[in-house]
């Protein structure tokens, strides 16, 4: 009797331990996989604003601080824009001291909390960027997709799609760029955004479902003249124009794709996610298990597979803890004679505009060149 009741105890403490960690992995996979549209990635360290004057602002020391480029500058009821660090300008041990290129909305306090943004541009095209542009809604799987158009006269469209954490106001830090390239853009609010269908579990499928939403998007504008497109996307945007370009029923429109820091490799994403909200490290095998139980995503087929067909630019950076670069040079490896890539270094995920400007736009410059 001694020797069944043992044995009892012992299958429920299994039971409770095994019912544990699936509740565990499934705690840490919905961390990772709900991130509000624009809301700071796990990865973005919050600063404090020490202080701030006529075009300078002092931050907390702090590598993200001292990170090249141009950024916005997200606070709770705040944005502003900043510019490089000020080598010469006047501060303690304990803070940097950026350029302040203007101040968008509210106002910036001594010991408020900000975060570095890839967003530099709050509105939409017209009040932001100065752009005329039509609000239209895309018919979608899921329902009515929101969306801005700017116009253009060439008859190649260029399609964007913003990553996890953003919302479309990020595409716009490039639109000036392609607007003077006289390109149509359409900037596309996908499932799960503001004013866009909720999926029915709630997650993000990190693009591997999202495409599809893009896909609408391409058929779309074939719709309304555009004889070809090209597909340009950041972070789980661009697995979304990997998919798209892969399967999408008017695939044969796609004649190029910029993929900035893309997710290939979305269990490497995942656990990064999840890590950076402070998940045990014995729990990441957890969480994607139940990432692939609760979205039936599968390890196998990654977007970092993807078989080539068009012209691709990879614009990505070693600094990327999120993406990791070595799948993007992979991919660029596997198709040497489709594939460019961009090195973008000392940025983070989904910044490599923000840490050089000017060379970035450079790169889409030669590359989309021949495809106008």
């Amino acid at each position: 009797m001694r020797t069944v009741k043992a044995t009892a105890a012992a299958v429920t403490v299994a039971l409770a331990a095994g019912a544990a960690s699936v509740a565990a992995g499934r705690f840490a996979s919905g961390a990772a996989l709900k991130a509000p549209p624009g809301s700071p990635l796990p990865t973005e360290p919050r600063l404090t604003v020490h202080a701030t004057a006529a075009g300078q602002i002092a931050l907390t020391r702090d590598l993200a601080a001292l990170r090249p480029g141009t950024y916005g500058l997200a606070g709770d009821a705040s944005h502003a824009v900043v510019g490089p660090v000020l080598p010469g300008a006047t501060h303690s041990a304990d803070t940097v001291v950026r350029r302040l290129e203007r101040v968008t909305h509210g106002t910036l306090d001594p010991g408020d909390k900000v975060w570095l943004t890839p967003n530099v541009h709050v509105g939409n095209p017209s009040t932001a960027l100065g752009l005329d542009h039509a609000d239209i809604d895309i018919p979608g799987e899921l329902g009515s997709l929101p969306a801005w158009f700017v116009p253009g006269v060439r008859p190649t469209w260029v399609i964007t799609a913003h990553g996890i954490g953003a919302t479309r106001e990020h595409p716009m830090n490039v639109m000036e760029f392609l607007h003077r390239q006289r390109f149509p853009v359409l900037d596309l609010a996908y499932r799960g955004d503001l004013g866009a269908p909720r999926p029915s579990d709630g997650l993000n499928h990190l693009g591997e479902t999202e495409w599809r939403d893009l896909d609408a998007a391409i058929r779309y504008a074939v719709r309304y003249g555009a004889e070809r497109v090209v597909l340009y996307g950041w972070s789980t945007g661009a697995t979304m124009a990997l998919r798209a370009a892969a399967h999408s029923g008017v695939r044969d429109r796609v004649r190029g794709l910029i993929l900035d820091s893309p997710v290939l490799d979305w269990p490497t994403t995942l656990r990064a996610l999840a890590a950076a909200r402070r998940t045990p490290g014995a729990l990441l095998p957890l969480a994607v298990r139940a990432v692939q139980g609760r979205t039936g995503l599968d390890t196998g087929h990654t977007a970092g597979t993807a078989s080539l067909t068009v012209p691709t630019l990879i614009l990505h950076g070693p600094d990327d803890t999120l993406a990791p670069w070595a799948h993007s040079r992979r991919l660029a490896a596997a198709h040497p004679h489709l594939v460019a890539l961009h090195t973008v270094r000392q940025a983070p995920h989904a910044a490599m505009w923000n840490a050089d400007p000017d060379s970035y736009e450079e790169a889409l410059r030669r590359f989309l060149t021949p495809l106008m």
